[in-house]
């Protein structure tokens, strides 16, 4: 029989990296107003941020092909499943992706991106373009915006089946409780 439950490194990885989304959109919503180059500096620490979640993501992504997750519930509609496989993927992508545009981005402007000062990912091989790098921001804070409405989407549907449903598929995802198959 199936595991009911994710294993405990993909728990942590999801709690971590759930955690740290949650701080860097923090931080980028703490630089709204502030001078040029007080925002500067605060978003150096939201891309290292960054860089960190693309790692834990890609770490998460090769654990969960090397361990095969526990299956969805069989109490689950279709509308849910479907749900619920097209929002992890979008999480993926989105996780995957808009690290790398912003990293793209910072490169089109001519910066690497330093990792809280313990090193600094060099600027990719683009010709410089400020414009294009403008651009590519833009797009990853309007995939950000996504994400976000994303995370709500998956709260509500944890909190339905929690409250509504009372089918435990919250304890999946928790150390405690009893998941149901």
């Amino acid at each position: 029989m199936q595991q009911a439950r994710y294993s405990p490194v993909a728990r942590a990885l999801h709690w971590l990296i759930a955690i740290l989304v949650i701080v860097n959109w923090r931080i980028v919503e703490a630089t709204e107003g502030l001078p040029r180059a007080e925002r500067i500096e605060i978003m150096g620490k939201h891309m290292a941020l960054g860089i960190v979640i693309l790692v834990l993501v890609l770490l998460r992504l090769g654990w969960r092909l090397a361990h095969k997750p526990p299956e969805l519930s069989a109490a689950l509609k279709p509308w849910e499943r479907v749900l619920a496989k097209t929002v992890h993927a979008i999480f993926y992508v989105l996780l995957i992706g808009m690290p790398l545009a912003g990293w793209l981005a910072s490169s089109f402007i001519g910066r690497g991106v330093d990792i809280f000062g313990l090193f600094t990912l060099p600027a990719l091989p683009v010709a410089a373009n400020p414009d294009i790098g403008k651009e590519i921001f833009e797009i990853h804070g309007t995939f950000g915006t996504i994400l976000l409405i994303l995370i709500a989407v998956h709260v509500l549907g944890s909190l339905k089946h929690t409250f509504i449903d009372k089918d435990g598929n919250l304890f999946r995802m928790l150390p405690w409780g009893t998941p149901k198959a």
